[in-house]
């Protein structure tokens, strides 16, 4: 892979014929993805009940209640990648020797990572 990412001529293509999605089927794709994620369950129930008091009242509004603040954190974040990404990708795409160099980047990383593939213990 390394070498065939380093062979290839020109800039990375990038296909800008992608199809157009409504938001809500966008928003729909991030809540399965988010709900069928089991890592992310198991750090509701692994990690959020040790913030809960043993005699709390109502542990079950307690944890909805971490949870929440858990994914408003988590959304403000996702929201300000999305908008970095959004505007760093115009710029990297447009400059051919910006591509050259990540294609570079993505070569030498697959070679790191065959030779690291070939040399782990079994």
């Amino acid at each position: 892979m390394a070498w065939q990412t380093l062979r290839e001529q020109g800039a990375l293509a990038i296909d800008t014929s992608v199809q157009a999605r409504s938001n809500d089927r966008v928003i729909a794709t991030g809540i399965l993805v988010n709900i069928l994620n089991p890592k992310l369950s198991i750090f509701f129930l692994a990690f959020l009940p040790q913030f809960i008091a043993a005699n709390e009242a109502h542990p079950l509004a307690r944890m909805l209640e971490l949870s929440g603040a858990f994914m408003a954190m988590t959304l403000v974040v996702f929201v300000l990648y999305g908008l970095f990404a959004a505007s760093v990708r115009d710029r990297v795409i447009s400059k051919p020797k910006v591509m050259s160099w990540l294609r570079r980047g993505f070569a030498g990383g697959f070679a790191v990572l065959g030779a690291k593939l070939a040399f782990a213990e079994r």
